[in-house]
């Protein structure tokens, strides 16, 4: 360690302009690394036929390449050698193989004459390949016994260094093909037996800052890589994992496995020679290890000195939530009311210190030069904190929702099934920008009984950090302030996707890029919509004044919000009227940029757009003509999003059979899409707009956040074969206790109508 790195340029610059969130402070090091040996193992140079894998070959050379660009020094370590001459001797055997020989065919072969041929064919496909991307590799042999003469060390350095000088890709192989060894799994001489330990043995000689070592697996993991329960291990420390780790068989093709890269990592982190276990089939697994981000296992020596490993604090934070949720759950709605009421409370007494942590983060924002629609997002304006303190007194008025019946049925006799509502557990909100929503979210999970853990972007870190302890102040200690859970680091969300067994609900608000990435990155289900592609159709009945107002609504309103238009559906017999003129008039003056689909393109000479697919989210819509209700519908259910779309008619058939057809999660009749919003539904406040058709759909609100349970009252019924049982399945009434829910009024007014 300690040569440094290769300064502002290329790569680390790269990294530089990066998401800093994105890397992983432990993986800090890697600035000051020059020095690379990357190790490759046979399951990655080969397919499962045996033949060369020459995608992920050329992805390998094309990541050295750049690194080498650079001006790292990049050492290769190849394994493959033995595997690529066993698959040409064997097609050489079946060739000159006559008909007795195929009746009895020899499938042994002698692993010395694999490796004399494999050998010449590997170098020969990395020479070709790096000289495709201008660069020279060199081969360089070596056996076990040259490692026991003294002056050996010296000799290799000063080859290497002089290679690495010019720029040369030095390759190293095990000469197998003249291995002192009697037999292919046997370490003969104790000083290496595979090119897992000669990889760290070279990394000591040639004084390497880093061993990545690519293997088919994405790292070390709790145990079998197959095994569901298995937990892939970002910073393997020794002493807590060395006796919790099974290992699986060894390699299909190679010598080792993972004990054996395990047992070379361990050797050489000790050295001070950190090593990173990555895939090698991923197509730029090295160069996000020399990103610094959190992919693979880490082994380095400091690793015990930092404590827990961010996996365990992610679990702990999410078990918290859980046992907190549960004890919510035991309080009456009485009680969880008066914690909402307490916190809206805490809001108007903290206000003075919420907008000052809020201005400092402005101010950073500003300084830093980010967008302003970003900046004006994160701005928590006067008068909002009363705003949502009234919010939040709203959804501690609502009905309990906790443990509301939805169903009776008698089974049989004395035997009756109730569904009721209950909490779903653990939420995990991941949300851009806007501190609000923290606030928002937490009202509606506290209502809801649940768990919560809580992401906000770094941008509004001060803000968010001040919101939540405001309002886990409030929370009594009967309950537990790690109810909610505010994560920090964006490095803890990959480890927190993981929890699928602890960690019920993932809803990210953000970006679309957001949604997308956390949907692949995690097998707890999710709760969002990737896109907001949202369409207006103006039938040919349309009142026009109207549908101006609507569609103006619609687009100028928020244009980034995801419930702002995206795509205008005209019926054709409106082409080249004064009214439609009028309207696209109107959003010219608007500052909105008009594109035209194929019909409205040739008519109105609108400039073309490139695809029905793309989502704007911006001041620029699409224009396109279609022939009625029915071709409107087809359109919206083919290029929508499913999220919001409205038609604009007189016509009632029509509006009803565009309500009835048109798949979206929410779907108006003369009204703007910016409707679509759980507060102005209602709600009280929302947790996001859901487009999927699992669970919740649209903007999600408190019983969004709740799922059923099922609960049979008996009186000592068994089933033994249904003998005897005589099953009547008759719907009983739900027993609801109505009279707390009304009002003086309104019972008063009920009594009237009941005595008259």
């Amino acid at each position: 360690m300690g040569r440094g790195g290769i300064g502002g340029a290329g790569l680390v610059a790269a990294v530089a302009k990066a998401d800093v969130e994105n890397t992983d402070s432990t993986r800090g090091f890697v600035k000051d690394v020059k020095r690379i040996i990357i190790k490759v193992g046979t399951a990655v140079v080969t397919g499962p036929n045996g033949r060369l894998a020459m995608g992920r070959l050329g992805a390998l050379c094309e990541q050295v390449k750049q690194l080498n660009f650079e001006g790292y020094e990049v050492i290769l370590v190849t394994s493959g050698a033995v595997g690529v001459g066993r698959q040409r001797l064997k097609y050489r055997k079946l060739v000159n193989s006559s008909f007795a020989d195929l009746q009895n065919p020899q499938l042994d072969m002698d692993g010395k004459a694999c490796a004399a041929v494999g050998q010449s064919v590997l170098m020969a496909i990395y020479d070709t390949l790096f000289s495709q991307l201008d660069v020279t590799s060199s081969q360089l042999l070596v056996t076990d016994r040259d490692f026991m003469d003294p002056s050996f060390g010296n000799q290799i350095r000063e080859t290497v260094d002089s290679l690495l000088d010019l720029k040369v890709i030095p390759v190293f192989n095990e000469n197998d093909a003249i291995s002192t060894r009697r037999q292919p799994y046997e370490d003969s001489s104790g000083i290496f037996w595979d090119n897992d330990s000669l990889a760290r043995l070279l990394a000591q000689e040639l004084k390497a800052d880093l061993l990545i070592m690519l293997s088919d697996v994405e790292g070390l993991y709790s145990g079998p890589p197959s095994d569901p329960l298995s937990k892939i291990i970002h910073t393997y420390v020794h002493e807590q994992h060395g006796k919790l780790i099974s290992f699986g068989e060894k390699s299909r093709v190679g010598r080792g496995g993972m004990q054996a890269k395990v047992a070379a990592a361990v050797t050489a982190a000790s050295k001070g020679i950190p090593v990173v276990i990555a895939s090698g089939f991923a197509i730029d697994s090295i160069i996000k290890v020399m990103r610094g981000e959190k992919i693979g296992t880490l082994f380095h020596r400091e690793a015990n000195q930092w404590g827990c490993s961010k996996e365990a604090t992610a679990r702990e934070m999410a078990v918290a939530a859980r046992d907190c949720s549960r004890h919510l759950q035991k309080l009456s709605s009485e009680e969880r009311k008066k914690i909402l009421l307490d916190i809206a409370d805490a809001l108007e007494a903290n206000e003075d210190q919420i907008t000052s942590e809020n201005q400092a983060d402005l101010d950073l924002a500003q300084d830093i030069g980010y967008d302003k629609s970003l900046v004006a997002r994160m701005t928590i304006k006067p008068g909002k904190i009363k705003s949502l303190a009234g919010s939040i007194r709203e959804i501690a008025d609502m009905e309990d929702p906790i443990s509301h019946t939805l169903k009776r049925t008698e089974v049989a006799k004395d035997l009756v099934f109730e569904k009721t509502y209950c909490p779903l557990g653990v939420l995990l909100i991941i949300f851009e920008s806007r501190p609000d929503a923290l606030v928002q979210i937490a009202s509606l999970a506290i209502r809801s009984g649940n768990g919560l853990l809580l992401k906000g972007g770094k941008e509004a870190m001060r803000s968010n950090t001040i919101l939540h302890k405001v309002i886990t102040g409030a929370i009594p200690d009967v309950v537990g302030k790690k109810l909610i859970g505010l994560v920090k680091n964006k490095d803890e969300i990959a480890d927190l996707l993981k929890l699928d067994d602890v960690i019920d609900l993932v809803i990210p608000r953000g970006s679309n890029k957001l949604v997308s990435q956390i949907k692949a990155a995690t097998k707890i289900p999710v709760l969002g919509h990737a896109d907001g592609i949202c369409h207006v159709y103006i039938d040919k009945s349309a009142d026009m004044d109207m549908a101006k107002r609507i569609v103006l609504d619609a687009k100028v309103d928020y244009p980034a919000a995801c419930n702002a238009m995206e795509t205008l559906l005209v019926h054709k017999d409106l082409n080249r009227t004064e009214g439609l003129d009028d309207l696209l008039v109107e959003l010219e003056k608007e500052g909105v940029v008009i594109y035209g689909g194929p019909v409205a393109h040739d008519t109105l000479k609108l400039p073309k757009v490139d695809s029905f697919h793309h989502e704007y989210n911006s001041m620029a819509c699409t224009l396109e003509f279609v022939d009625d209700v029915q071709s409107a519908i087809d359109h919206i259910n083919r290029y929508g999003s499913a999220h919001t779309d409205c038609i604009i008619t007189t016509d009632v058939k029509a509006a009803e059979t565009f309500l009835q057809q048109v798949d979206s999660a929410a779907v108006f009749h003369n009204a703007s899409t910016r409707f679509c919003d759980g507060a102005r539904f209602g709600l009280g406040a929302e947790v996001g707009i859901s487009t999927g058709r699992i669970h919740a759909r649209g903007p999600v609100g408190v019983d969004g956040l709740l799922t059923t349970r099922c609960i049979l009252r008996g009186s000592g019924q068994v089933v033994n074969g249904d003998k005897g049982v005589v099953y009547t399945h008759r719907e009983l009434p739900l027993q609801i206790h109505i009279w707390k829910y009304l009002s003086v009024a309104t019972l008063m007014l009920s009594i009237k109508i009941w005595l008259v």
